[in-house]
């Protein structure tokens, strides 16, 4: 029921996999212990992050662009021009990357995936395609045009795709504009059929799309940002592309990148799972606040369940960095949530410099052996029927200063898990009780702890109470 993706930078995977067998390596002769290695965790989805056919425009801009030249020395110091590549979301159009393997490839690899039970994932960019995308120049009216006028007050507004004329680059309206795209213009019609045939052409390949962005073409958040130049939108575009695509391939999944508290709108709208921004912030904090957290945890189970939790991704700072001494804890907790679980390359071993997108070539870092261990761990428990299943209710965590301190209970009719994290710097002694132990001896309790091999000293259960020590930065899950 909640599916546990795994997210590969698949250029940089591809370099690394070539370099460390001395030969090369595309998508179509993948050695098979990258498979074993997806089974043995448990993936179901391998999301293959940066496919799709390069921009000369966007490599042109990366590899000269000062500010991510200062981002790629601080992880490649002495970085040359074919470490750099164009940004994987300045996409000239829905072909495979010839270089990756092209689609022939890609269908071997898929194949290989799904013949041990795991699907493939890809990206769609719904609000913008490269500067040099094929539509160009027979299509400009997919676009948003700007007057010279305009131009003349923004410089950095819009890219002049011929003499005179000007197309606005593509943006989220909070930051300043990504200069190697073109902004889809969704007051016309025709981009509408333009994309939704591209997500058509992208569900043949795949059985999942992560769509990036994707409330930035909400109908409400389009016109705001765009109607003054393009026009207004008149129709949401997901409802209608997610039912036509889901008409062909009815159990293909959807899930949308999403901020600005737009998850339950775009969940309305067809997703299957969206981005769960608030449950990183969270948890993510220094310090944690754990009534915020329990406040996020508390809301409706139609809406929960719908949620796609993670620590890190590529637009985020690594988690072992970021969360620190409360990474191991954030991570039991995270694969102890009801939602989709989304775990990032190098995540489980502990990487702590993150990848610039336009950077192919990954600087080595040490592996951190105990957390691999952990989330092995927390693999199989992710898969345990009650946190496949499971609803979740809060738990009243007595201690003396609770706010750095929670706790819930996943269940089914006959399943019980109770999760608890200490998000503080100092031991924690924690007490609850709940009615699900009244009939449940001591020695039918399991117990994972993020800190210790066995809890049992810090340990005191009698009837409906347990009573507990928990360490500074600890994750306990107790399962009956």
């Amino acid at each position: 029921m909640f599916p546990l993706v795994y997210e590969i930078n698949t250029r940089v995977w591809l370099k690394k996999l070539s370099k460390y067998h001395n030969h090369p390596i595309t998508l179509g002769n993948i050695p098979d212990e990258e498979f074993t290695f997806f089974s043995n965790c448990g993936f179901d989805l391998i999301w293959l992050m940066g496919v799709w056919e390069p921009s000369q425009y966007s490599n042109a801009i990366a590899t000269s662009h000062p500010g991510l030249r200062s981002l790629i020395l601080e992880h490649i110091p002495q970085a040359q021009p074919d470490d750099i590549a164009s940004s994987p979301y300045s996409i000239n159009s829905y072909t495979v990357n010839k270089s990756l393997g092209g689609k022939d490839e890609l269908f071997v690899f898929r194949k290989k995936l799904n013949s041990y039970g795991i699907k493939l994932m890809l990206d769609f960019i719904p609000n913008h395609l490269a500067l040099d995308n094929t539509l160009l120049p027979d299509h400009p009216e997919f676009f948003i045009p700007v007057s010279k006028n305009e131009q003349s007050h923004d410089l950095e507004s819009a890219f002049e795709y011929t003499r005179g004329q000007y197309l606005a680059y593509g943006k989220d309206p909070n930051f300043a504009p990504w200069t190697d795209t073109l902004q889809l213009n969704y007051a016309k019609p025709e981009t509408h059929r333009m994309m939704t045939d591209n997500l058509l052409s992208i569900s043949s390949l795949c059985d999942a799309v992560r769509c990036g962005g994707a409330m930035l073409i909400l109908k409400n958040v389009f016109n705001t940002t765009w109607s003054s130049l393009g026009g207004t939108k008149k129709k949401e575009f997901w409802a209608d592309a997610i039912a036509e695509v889901k008409h062909q391939h009815p159990d293909f999944l959807f899930l949308a990148e999403s901020y600005w508290n737009k998850e339950w709108e775009l969940q309305q709208l067809g997703f299957d799972f969206t981005y769960d921004k608030p449950f990183y912030d969270h948890i993510c904090s220094s310090p944690v606040n754990g009534d915020e957290l329990t406040g996020h945890l508390a809301e409706q189970w139609d809406y929960q369940k719908h949620l796609c939790r993670f620590l890190e991704n590529h637009d985020e700072p690594r988690a072992a960095e970021k969360i620190g001494l409360n990474n191991k804890a954030a991570a039991l907790i995270l694969l102890a949530t009801p939602g989709m679980h989304l775990i990032h390359q190098d995540q489980m071993d502990g990487f702590r410099l993150k990848i610039p997108v336009q950077l192919i070539t990954q600087a080595p870092e040490p592996c951190d052996k105990d957390l691999a261990e952990l989330y092995k761990k927390l693999f199989i428990l992710q898969k345990n029927q009650v946190f496949q299943e499971g609803k979740i209710e809060l738990l009243d965590v007595s201690t003396a200063h609770h706010s750095s301190c929670f706790g819930f209970h996943r269940f089914t009719t006959e399943k019980h898990a109770f999760v608890l994290a200490n998000f503080s710097a100092s031991a924690k002694a924690i007490e609850f009780r709940h009615p699900a132990l009244e009939q449940v001896a001591a020695g039918q309790l399991n117990i994972l702890s993020t800190a210790a091999e066995n809890k049992k000293d810090d340990f005191l259960y009698t009837g409906q109470i347990i009573q507990l020590s928990l360490a500074p930065h600890e994750g306990v899950v107790i399962t009956f």
